[in-house]
């Protein structure tokens, strides 16, 4: 098949790893060997980069990239080699609740004094680091609820309808103007940030690629559907709060209306989808499928895992002067100061 000419460039390796994908993907070369996939360390840029390329075959694939390798079976295989290293590795080190009740739990009640990135960007980022802070997110904001609909044809009943009517929320309910990707792209120009898809992949640290490949990794995998359930019900119960330091954020330092919008928007309509993810999604699962309890509480955990060293990483950066990204951002404008 022809090589398609849309979608985002392929960026540049970060390892061994990562390399022998890219030129798999070209027609320019072997896959890694497996000596190479166990030495990548499994939070790491090159494995993560290289599982991340693999994923995105399933969404909009990479320019100059034909179509074909999506299924093809030896990249499969190397796929399948890079999931075992990290899924793995989030069971060695995720602690997990003992009931999905439990992990959902310290999700709900909102600390008085927060150490998090949200609320140092609420209390004392600058523009320049919500301008990194967006463009890191856009790996996944651009995308906002497609990893999650995977999931749809794994469930049924009640959870199903539930878990459709939150995705049509998603979606912008028919609107293409609401959906909520097109808002983060209103969010970016606002912030004089580069909408294209994939754009900042290169920038991007090898934390915020761990969080989408995540999604990734519950949502395309049908054993894994309780874990992508728990994974979507923590997004939703954070979300509310979190959004609402964020536009608290975007608009102590000017960033914009549209900045503001996505996630004003978010704060209403998450405070009602965590309601319904909780009760309607997950007590639906668990009706049908109690046995899925202890993956639900994983998904939940797991999320937290990972959010937690990405906010490490955004933080530890911030506080010593420094930039968050692995590549500063190309541009400003005129009204970014």
């Amino acid at each position: 098949m022809a090589q398609d000419p849309e979608g985002p460039r392929l960026p540049p390796a970060r390892g061994p790893v990562s390399a022998a994908v890219s030129e798999y993907l070209l027609g320019a070369g072997p896959l890694p060997g497996d000596a190479d996939v166990a030495r990548a360390a499994v939070y790491g840029d090159d494995l993560q980069l290289a599982l991340y390329l693999c994923y995105e075959l399933h969404y909009r694939g990479f320019a100059g990239v034909s179509p074909d390798p999506e299924w093809d079976p030896a990249l499969l295989r190397t796929r399948a080699a890079l999931e075992h290293r990290f899924l793995t590795a989030l069971r060695a080190d995720t602690p997990v609740h003992d009931s999905v009740e439990d992990a959902l739990g310290g999700l709900l009640v909102e600390p008085v004094d927060g150490t998090g990135a949200g609320h140092y960007l609420r209390d004392e980022g600058e523009l320049w680091q919500l301008r990194e802070y967006a463009a890191q997110r856009s790996l996944y904001h651009l995308k906002e609820a497609d990893p999650h609909a995977w999931v749809l044809p794994r469930l049924w009943g009640r959870a199903k309808a539930a878990m459709a009517a939150v995705e049509f929320d998603e979606y912008g309910g028919g609107r293409p103007d609401r959906v909520h990707a097109q808002l983060f792209a209103d969010l970016m120009t606002d912030l004089g940030l580069d909408t294209t898809y994939g754009h900042y992949l290169d920038a991007a640290c090898a934390e915020v690629l761990a969080t989408v490949n995540l999604m990734s990794l519950f949502g395309l995998h049908r054993a894994l559907r309780g874990a992508l359930v728990g994974h979507f019900a923590a997004v939703e119960v954070a979300s509310s709060p979190g959004s609402r330091r964020l536009a608290e954020a975007m608009r102590r330092t000017g960033a914009g209306a549209a900045a503001a919008h996505f996630y004003d928007e978010h704060v209403e309509a998450d405070a009602v989808h965590e309601q319904v993810v909780r009760h309607d999604v997950i007590g639906g699962l668990l009706t049908e499928e109690p046995h899925l309890a202890s993956d639900v509480a994983f998904g939940v955990d797991a999320t937290g895992l990972l959010e937690d060293r990405f906010a490490d990483h955004l933080l530890a950066a911030w506080r010593s002067g420094r930039s968050s990204l692995r590549a500063p951002l190309d541009s400003e404008i005129s009204h970014i100061s």
